[in-house]
């Protein structure tokens, strides 16, 4: 009778632990939010595209002032002025800097630095300056 009891119980408790687990599990599954869907990573941010316009131009060729002088006027000596130049003959040397085909100290870099539109750009403000 003793061991008929003590299986009682035994499966008695087993059954209200289950049922217990059961509703607890069921209970917590209801209390927790669903899982926030993460967002992909943005896209990255392209470099901007060079600014073509007359003053985007003029900002280009400021890069030169410091060797050539303001709007491209040298003020003498082993460096040329870039004022008035002709956009094909400018266009072609530095073409021939990028390519290595004409000595340079430091032009060979820069001219590396600058794109066709760039450089026609920059080819066109000279060439609108007075000598």
């Amino acid at each position: 009778m003793k061991a008929k009891l003590r299986q009682s119980i035994g499966l008695g408790l087993l059954a209200a632990t289950l049922v217990l687990t059961a509703f607890g599990l069921s209970s917590i599954a209801q209390t927790v939010p669903p899982a926030t869907p993460v967002a992909a990573p943005p896209a990255p941010i392209p470099f901007a595209a060079a600014n073509l316009t007359p003053l985007g131009a003029r900002a280009l060729a400021a890069n030169c002032a410091a060797c050539h002088g303001t709007n491209g006027n040298s003020a003498g000596g082993a460096i040329p002025g870039l004022a008035g130049m002709n956009k094909e003959y400018f266009l072609n040397q530095l073409k021939a800097f990028k390519e290595g085909k004409r000595e340079a100290t430091v032009m060979h870099q820069i001219a590396k630095g600058y794109s066709d539109a760039e450089s026609a750009a920059i080819a066109d403000f000279f060439a609108a300056q007075k000598k």
